[in-house]
């Protein structure tokens, strides 16, 4: 259970990550969203796998 609930609260802050800095920074820019909502994606997906054995298996 604590797994899903660390998996949980990773995909809540991707989703605030991503919602803020379209929100603040790039709101009228519509390739420049894309390509940071990507890049975002992918440091969170890096992230996610570099830790997940740590953290993930007790």
């Amino acid at each position: 259970m604590s797994g899903r609930l660390a998996t949980g609260a990773y995909v809540i802050g991707l989703v605030v990550v991503i919602v803020g800095t379209d929100v603040a920074l790039f709101r009228h820019h519509t390739w420049a969203r894309l390509v940071l909502n990507i890049g975002i994606v992918l440091v969170f997906a890096a992230f996610y796998l570099r830790f997940q054995g740590a953290f993930g298996k007790g």
